[in-house]
């Protein structure tokens, strides 16, 4: 298929348009230098042929919630959302340097920096998922680098927003990193296919391709499509990533939706216990324990709200429709390899109401006044007696880090370690944390345990000089 030219740049007040960053099925991406504050931005504008006054109406109810998500350290920042004077949405973003599909098949990147990514990312959806919010495009290329070098996840998916707003519209879809389930139109996406996505992305950066991918073989979309529908991925290839971290990506990639973690959060409590396992530093999962107040829709269609985030995945497996395979470039600049604009089912529109009443819009993002602030991480509250508290923190030592281990007091499924350190906390599941540092440094921890949101008793304090003795 042909590329199209991209659309002419809007003229935004207070703003000037220097080029063109990329071009996509719905939106086009310009760098705009800013008046005042003076900077760089990256402006995604919507193509006008996809605008009408239910893509407008769409783009102010989803905006609120975007402007919450993109407070995250880990989720793109949004500027500001409005629409040009010639009616086309825009927003105004955080400009990043690359996205990741610029680097991993140019070389390998290191599994310490893979790791921190996956716990970073899988951090941003956790807290999407908690807001009642679906990505529904989890890819390389959406994971974008700041000037700062922290991975961002980016583009909620305009594309996904439409199809759900009508059942007989299209949805998209990337094929390499899609669960089988939404492939096969069993579902329309949950918690578990974002699950699936979140570990094939991961892997591709292990591996330098994606995971079903086969070098010098046919990688097709219908190839690719066949492969992911059996299941079974083939392993990184890599003979730095341990099995500990191979078992845990065939888990997220599981054929079932059933058999893989319930949870993004689990995932990532899988990333941070291979940091362990090879000794690295804990990377800390910002997650709001809490998740914000969500409050009854004000509008019919108040597409915002989530009453039940992960509907069941139907029984059964349906007839497959033909589709319309695309490639094309995204709204990042980044090419999209084999996406799927699949038709919706009328009959899905007969079934009466949803339960999952929206998915997040790459229109996004006004900034609300008195948007209350959220707490990340933990909730600090009253110690509940019947939290289990950590005991007898032993320490060792190198030259250039710290370990801290500890006995499991009696945790349950679903239960993690609250880890302090230095003024930051982290979650995790697995009984040591490494911090690392310069020699003679004295570095100290408190562990407590937080069962269905609430944190039990904080453990005694543990300090260990780095390069001494225990």
């Amino acid at each position: 298929m042909a590329r199209r030219l991209p659309s002419s740049p809007p003229v935004l007040p207070g703003f000037t348009a220097v080029h063109v960053l990329g071009s996509g099925g719905f939106a086009d991406v310009f760098l705009y230098e800013q008046d005042m504050p003076r900077r760089q931005v990256a402006v995604k504008v919507l193509l006008d042929e996809v605008v009408d006054d239910r893509v407008r109406q769409m783009f102010q109810l989803e905006a609120n919630l975007m402007a919450r998500l993109s407070t995250h350290p880990s989720i793109l920042t949004v500027f500001q959302a409005s629409v040009a004077a010639d009616g086309r949405p825009y927003l105004v973003m955080e400009l990043c340097s690359s996205s990741l599909s610029d680097r991993y098949r140019r070389e390998p990147v290191p599994v310490s920096q893979v790791l921190s990514i996956g716990v970073r990312i899988g951090a941003a959806l956790e807290t999407a998922h908690r807001e009642g919010v679906l990505h529904r495009d989890v890819k390389p290329s959406n994971i974008l680098m700041t000037a700062y070098g922290n991975p961002v996840l980016s583009d909620f998916g305009i594309a996904a927003s439409l199809g759900e707003a009508d059942p007989d519209e299209p949805i998209g879809m990337s094929i390499p990193w899609s669960a089988p389930e939404v492939l096969s139109d069993e579902s329309r996406g949950s918690i578990q296919s974002e699950v699936y996505s979140l570990a094939a992305t991961i892997s591709t950066l292990l591996a330098g391709r994606s995971p079903f991918e086969v070098p010098g073989g046919a990688n097709g979309a219908a190839d690719l499509m066949s492969r992911i529908d059996k299941g079974g991925p083939r392993p990184t290839g890599r003979p730095d990533v341990p099995p500990t971290l191979e078992r845990v990506l065939a888990a997220g990639m599981a054929r079932r939706p059933a058999d893989r973690p319930a949870t993004v959060l689990d995932l990532v409590r899988g990333f941070q216990q291979v940091e362990a396992e090879l000794g690295l530093p804990q990377t800390h999962a910002d997650v709001a324990v809490e998740s914000w107040a969500v409050t009854t829709p004000t509008a019919e269609g108040d597409r915002t709200v989530v009453r039940a985030l992960q509907p069941p995945v139907r029984a059964g497996r349906r007839r497959r429709r033909r589709r319309a395979v695309l490639g094309g470039v995204d709204g990042t600049g980044s090419r999209s390899v084999g996406t799927v604009h699949r038709p919706g089912s009328s009959a899905r529109a007969r079934r009466g109401p949803r339960t999952t009443v929206v998915w997040a819009s790459v229109a996004s993002a006004v900034v609300v006044a008195a948007l209350a602030v959220t707490a990340v991480v933990v909730v600090t509250r009253d110690a509940d007696a019947s939290i289990p508290t950590v005991a007898g923190i032993s320490t060792s030592t190198t030259g250039s880090s710290v370990t801290f281990r500890w006995d499991d007091p009696g945790l349950r499924p679903g239960d993690t370690y609250v880890v302090t350190s230095g003024g930051s906390t982290s979650q995790q599941s697995g009984t040591s944390f490494v911090v690392t540092g310069r020699s003679g440094v004295e570095e100290c921890v408190t562990v407590a345990v937080n069962r269905d949101g609430r944190t039990g008793a904080v453990s005694d304090q543990r300090c260990a000089t780095i390069g001494g003795t225990s």
